[in-house]
C-alpha cells in the first residue's frame, strides 16, 4: 500500500464556478494499493462514473501534442489496416473527436462514445462526428453488434484506467471488433509512474495503473491477445498496445522483450514499489522549500496547467494562494473557473504576459515542450518555469 496522494481530496478535475467556492466540496478517499495475484495498481475508492464524466472540462483538442500524435497514428493505421470506405473506426472515450476526424476527413466511416455530454455534444456540433453519449461495456458492444456494427479498428486512449468494470469493458472489446478487427489501446505504464515519481497522475479518475503483466494477463481472459506494444513518452510515458482475437496469435518481439523485462524489474513484486512515498515526500519537501524561498525573495509566482494532475499536487504538497497568485490554462472551458480544494483562479494563458510573475509553476510537466514553445515571448521577457517531475529544476 503507498499513501503518496491526499487521502481525503475532491475529484481533481472538478473545476469549480464561483459560486462552487463558497459551497463545501465532496471528498473521496485516495489511497493506493497492489495485488500480488495479478500484478495489478489501483486505487481503493471508485467515485460514481456520473460523478466524474457526465460533464467534464478535459478537452483533447487543446494540446498541439495530442492532437499531432493523433494524426500520425491515423494515417499509421489507414495504412496498416488497409482503411476505406466500408470501414468503420470507433473510439470509446473519444472525447470532442480529436482523433476520429484525422480518419473522417479520409472519408472513413467514424463513431465515436464519449459519456460526457458537453463533450460529446462539440465532437457531434463542432466536427460532425457521429457520437453516442454512454458509457462503453458489453452490453452497449451487444447493442452496436444487433444493428450490425462492428469495428475494423478500436481505439481507447487513456480510458482503461478510468474502468470499474474492466471485465465487461474487455468484454466488450471482444464483441464490438471484427473477427480480423484490431484495438488500439494507450494507457499510462506504472513503470514509469514509479521511476519518474510521476504521483500526481494518481487520482480518482484513474482507478488503474497499469503493468503489461497485468495487461497480458486482462485480455487473454476474455479471448483478446496483445501482438504488439509500444512505450510512447505521451502522458510521462505510455504503452500502446495492438490487441486482437486470439484466434489471430502472433506476439512481436517487442511484447516478449518487455514481459521479461518486467520480471526483471519485479513489477509484479511488492518490493518494486516500496520507496515510492518516500521519493514523493521528498520531492514535495524540495519544491515547497523552493517556492517559499522564492516568495522570501519577493518574487511573484503562478502556475501554468490546470489539469488533474495539477490539483493533485497543489492539495498533497500544500501549494494554494499563500504561494500561488493565479492559474494559466489554454482551455476556454477552464478559464474563469477555480482550482478544487486550494481555490486558485483559473485565467488565460495570455495572463502571464499580462501579470508577468517571476516564475510558473508547470503543471502540465507532460506537456513541457509544447507549453515552452507556447510562451517563449514569456521566458523572452525574463519569465522562469519551475518543472516540478521528476525532479524540481528551473528552466
Amino acid at each position: 500500500r503507498s499513501d503518496a496522494a491526499d487521502p481525503f481530496r475532491d475529484p481533481a478535475n472538478a473545476q469549480l464556478t464561483a459560486e462552487q467556492v463558497e459551497q463545501p466540496e465532496p471528498t473521496y478517499p485516495l489511497d493506493l494499493v497492489f495485488c500480488p495475484h495479478c500484478s495489478l495498481v489501483q486505487i481503493t475508492e471508485t467515485v460514481p462514473p456520473e460523478t466524474l464524466f457526465h460533464e467534464y472540462l478535459y478537452f483533447s483538442s487543446f494540446s498541439d501534442t495530442i492532437l499531432q500524435n493523433a494524426e500520425r497514428l491515423v494515417n499509421r493505421l489507414i495504412d496498416l489496416r488497409h482503411l476505406g470506405s466500408n470501414s468503420l473506426v470507433a473510439e470509446v472515450g473519444s472525447n470532442d473527436g480529436y482523433l476520429l476526424q484525422y480518419y473522417q476527413q479520409q472519408g472513413i466511416p467514424v463513431l465515436g462514445i464519449e459519456p460526457a455530454i458537453n463533450v460529446a455534444r462539440v465532437a457531434q456540433e463542432e466536427r460532425g462526428i457521429r457520437t453516442l453519449c454512454e458509457f462503453f461495456g458489453k452490453e452497449l458492444a451487444h447493442q452496436l453488434t444487433e444493428h450490425g456494427e462492428r469495428a475494423d479498428v478500436l481505439h481507447a486512449h487513456n480510458v482503461l484506467a478510468h474502468v470499474a468494470d474492466l471485465n465487461g469493458f474487455v468484454a466488450g472489446i471482444q464483441l464490438f471488433l471484427k473477427d480480423d478487427g484490431m484495438a488500439v489501446i494507450e494507457m499510462p505504464y506504472v513503470k514509469d509512474l514509479i521511476d519518474n515519481c510521476e504521483f500526481d497522475t494518481i487520482y480518482h479518475e484513474h482507478l488503474c495503473y497499469f503493468s503489461l503483466t497485468a495487461l497480458d494477463n486482462l485480455f487473454q481472459r476474455h479471448g483478446l491477445f496483445i501482438q504488439d506494444v509500444e512505450r510512447i513518452p505521451i502522458h510521462g510515458g505510455s504503452l500502446r498496445l495492438l490487441v486482437a482475437n486470439a484466434g489471430l496469435k502472433q506476439q512481436g518481439v517487442n511484447m516478449k522483450r518487455l514481459l521479461g523485462e518486467e520480471r526483471a524489474w519485479g513489477v509484479d513484486r511488492l518490493e518494486f514499489y516500496r520507496g515510492f512515498t518516500r521519493q514523493v515526500e521528498n520531492l514535495k519537501v524540495s519544491l515547497r522549500d523552493l517556492l517559499l524561498q522564492l516568495k522570501r525573495e519577493g518574487k511573484r509566482i503562478a502556475a501554468y496547467g490546470a489539469a488533474a494532475k495539477g490539483s493533485v499536487l497543489l492539495n498533497y504538497f500544500g501549494i494554494g494562494p499563500d504561494i500561488l497568485d493565479f492559474v494559466a490554462d489554454r482551455s476556454t472551458y477552464k478559464q474563469e473557473h477555480y482550482m478544487p480544494g486550494v481555490h486558485l483562479p483559473i485565467y488565460s494563458s495570455e495572463k502571464l504576459l499580462e501579470m508577468m510573475p517571476d516564475y510558473v509553476l508547470l503543471l502540465a510537466w507532460n506537456i513541457t515542450d509544447e507549453i515552452l514553445e507556447q510562451q517563449a515571448e514569456y521566458q523572452q521577457r525574463g519569465g522562469q518555469f519551475v518543472i516540478p517531475i521528476p525532479e524540481v529544476k528551473i528552466v
